[in-house]
């Protein structure tokens, strides 16, 4: 069994030995809270996550060309406001986001300011782990938060494919408890295996007994073995078969999200898929590399939803980009840019309602050189369960969080 995808035997043991008692939990993010409640009622709805490893400057994607602190601070890093892509009097896109431009212009992107959350953790891992989890906590909060999802989904509407990352290591936002996503950098080898470990787990189930209340336990786990000898051909088979309609770039990330297009394309029942990009650690030399980043990030995506729209698939697909953290506003003296705090969320696709959202921080008033986050990055989780990908952001995030509008 491929060891991102499926049941490993410690988690079968976990699970066995469980039994009623997580159906008895009392925390609001635990598995019997959130159990069995989400009906899906739109199975066709696809919410694509991109992640943007390393801290994505946020002032270098959506560029305040009107303010002239921008420029005095940053005079290696800064973007001419002649070159910007204006999408207001203040700020615009960077020139190498040109493919975003028609996006923009149809309404398809919204560009969501100033996201972050309070007392911001500017460490790499324990910030992402943070956005991750959809929780403060971090880690300690349990499962990620398409993880508590997806342990949410009604069995009945569960498929063994509904969240899958392609890619190198599963995101933590993906763990769950008993609905595990699927994980594979490349389709083609994404197969049903096992080791020896899982060969005993898999014999262990097939012999226990009911009885003592694990009934239901044991029958998911024998479930989720049956399932993964088929879903890992229906993902080869897609992907092998899917013939683009759009030209994309030759760069990983447009290479996943063709991989991404081949499965809505081929009928494979996912409905959360999720990437990762890498390089936006730029302490040095930023310009440049910052730019690349966007010129490959634009290009991806512009191929990706033009792919989507040619083959009629544009409405069921929404697409985010988030990062852990912004950058600090004053460049430092490598002509790059430190760790910092809140940062922009690019939203698009064709149901989604464009515009900017939120309040852009100001570059004057920060929290010691760090801009101030307007936006908490929980209300852009919350719009997406509530609004699209179904769900109660309420019991998922663990409280109320404003709703956004760029979702009808």
């Amino acid at each position: 069994m491929n060891p991102h995808s499926l049941l490993r035997r410690r988690e079968f043991l976990g699970l066995l030995g469980c039994g009623t008692s997580c159906l008895l939990a009392k925390d609001p993010f635990s598995l019997g809270a959130i159990w069995n409640r989400i009906q899906i009622a739109d199975p066709d709805r696809v919410l694509v996550l991109v992640q943007l490893s390393g801290g994505n400057d946020g002032l270098s994607m959506i560029v305040p060309h009107a303010d002239d602190i921008y420029y005095r601070v940053r005079p290696a890093t800064s973007i001419g406001a002649a070159s910007v892509l204006k999408l207001n009097d203040y700020v615009g896109l960077n020139p190498k986001l040109s493919d975003l431009r028609p996006l923009h212009e149809g309404g398809q992107l919204a560009v969501i300011q100033g996201v972050g959350y309070p007392q911001p953790n500017r460490s790499h891992f324990e910030s992402m782990d943070i956005w991750h989890s959809g929780d403060l906590r971090g880690r300690d909060a349990g499962e990620g938060w398409i993880g508590r999802w997806a342990d949410a989904v009604d069995d009945s509407a569960f498929d063994p494919n509904t969240v899958v990352h392609v890619g190198g290591d599963k995101p933590w936002s993906l763990h769950a408890r008993r609905h595990a996503a699927i994980a594979f950098a490349r389709p083609e080898s994404f197969t049903w295996a096992g080791t020896e470990d899982e060969r005993k787990a898999f014999e262990m189930v097939a012999e226990s007994r009911p009885g003592n209340g694990r009934d239901n336990a044991i029958e998911r786990i024998r479930k989720s073995l049956r399932d993964a000898q088929v879903s890992s051909a229906s993902i080869r088979d897609s992907a092998a078969r899917y013939k683009p309609k759009a030209k994309y770039p030759t760069s990983t990330l447009a290479r996943q999200l063709t991989t991404i297009a081949g499965l809505i394309h081929g009928g494979v029942r996912g409905r959360v898929y999720s990437v990762g990009f890498g390089g936006f650690d730029t302490h040095q030399g930023q310009r440049g590399r910052h730019d690349g980043l966007m010129s490959t990030l634009g290009g991806s995506l512009a191929a990706f939803l033009q792919d989507l729209k040619l083959q009629g698939l544009e409405q069921r697909v929404v697409v985010v980009t988030f990062s852990e953290f912004g950058r600090r506003v004053a460049e430092n003296g490598s002509a790059g840019t430190d760790h910092g705090t809140a940062g922009p969320m690019l939203v698009l696709g064709a149901p989604v309602k464009g515009g900017i959202y939120g309040t852009h921080p100001s570059l004057a008033d920060t929290d010691r050189g760090d801009l101030k986050f307007s936006t908490d990055f929980r209300s852009v989780y919350g719009t997406l369960i509530d609004r699209w990908i179904g769900g109660s952001s309420r019991e998922l995030l663990g409280g109320p969080f404003d709703a956004l509008g760029f979702l009808a």
